[in-house]
């Protein structure tokens, strides 16, 4: 039996050329910044079989994004305040024995997107109380945290 092995990245683009500010909604703010280098971020269970894919939901939990355009992790970078467009790619991988070569695997690719996931990247909030919620909801942000005389 010949296995087959599909590749899958996730990639994230700008929406559209403009930058936004939120008052009571989100306004355009201006032109869009300039884009850093496009980056993707390979899903760890890659490559793996389509069978191996279907058996359970393919999660890209462990990808960070940063604001950092000096980031050396390998993190996705994105510019505050401006909308992108997740993107899901799957790319084929033949048999070790097939006529065609590795370096033309580019050609066999499928991109995904799905407009519900679109997002304005955040961060730095006006409000107070959305910068609280975030601090307590982000399992991340224990130095931001004021200092609980429960938590012994």
């Amino acid at each position: 039996m010949v296995l087959e092995y599909n590749r899958d990245f996730f990639s994230c683009v700008l929406s559209d050329e403009k930058a936004f500010c939120f008052s009571s909604s989100w306004v355009v703010a201006g032109k869009a910044d300039p884009v850093s280098p496009p980056r993707i971020h390979v899903h760890p269970d890659s490559p793996a079989t389509g069978a191996q894919w279907m058996k359970q939901t393919v999660s890209f939990d462990k990808l960070k994004l940063t604001n950092n355009q000096l980031d050396d992790n390998g993190h996705i970078i994105l510019n505050s305040m401006h909308r992108y467009q997740p993107r899901f790619h799957i790319v084929y991988l033949p048999p070790k024995n097939s006529n065609i070569s590795e370096e033309h695997c580019g050609d066999n690719f499928k991109t995904f997107v799905f407009p519900e996931t679109s997002f304005t990247a955040v961060t730095a909030y006006q409000n107070h109380r959305i910068t609280q919620l975030k601090i307590a909801s982000n399992p991340f942000a224990k130095g931001f945290r004021d200092c609980d005389p429960d938590d012994g």
